[in-house]
């Protein structure tokens, strides 16, 4: 019994490190060229008060805010896939979720949703708009 449950913890430590590699590299691959990682991090504090005002805006439909909702429970919490205490790391897994959510939140809400509730400045609001796949074009 002892070897299948250190198979099994095993197991879940290898499919959180996979997991957490998997989305690195998407991150990697899809923030435009311009935005580097650490310029995406910066803007984690700006970004979760978006997210938190998105998710009590009764206008966005009841899906993107429970998804908004949930995102922000994960980031409160102090349980991740990386410890938020491990410099750069700690917040790579926290910047690779959000900036997938702010893709999915865009294409349901729109661009106008993001641009009402943004809290920054307008240049941290344009990186956010090219991490969330929104082109200059559709301001």
């Amino acid at each position: 019994m002892t070897g299948y449950l250190g198979a099994t913890v095993i197991a879940a430590v290898a499919g959180f490190v996979l997991l957490w590699l998997v989305l690195v590299i998407l991150l990697i691959v899809t923030r435009p060229a311009d935005l580097r990682v650490t310029d995406i991090l910066r803007l984690l504090p700006d970004v979760v008060v978006l997210l938190r005002r998105l998710a009590a805006d009764p206008e966005l439909p009841r899906g993107v805010r429970i998804r908004l909702g949930l995102l922000l429970m994960y980031l409160i919490l102090p349980i991740d896939l990386i410890p938020d205490f491990i410099p750069v790391l700690g917040y790579a897994d926290d910047a690779i979720i959000v900036a997938l959510a702010l893709r999915s939140v865009t294409r349901r809400a729109g661009p106008a949703a993001l641009e009402r509730h943004w809290p920054g400045t307008a240049k941290g609001l344009q990186a956010v708009r090219r991490l969330a796949g929104i082109h200059d074009a559709q301001t």
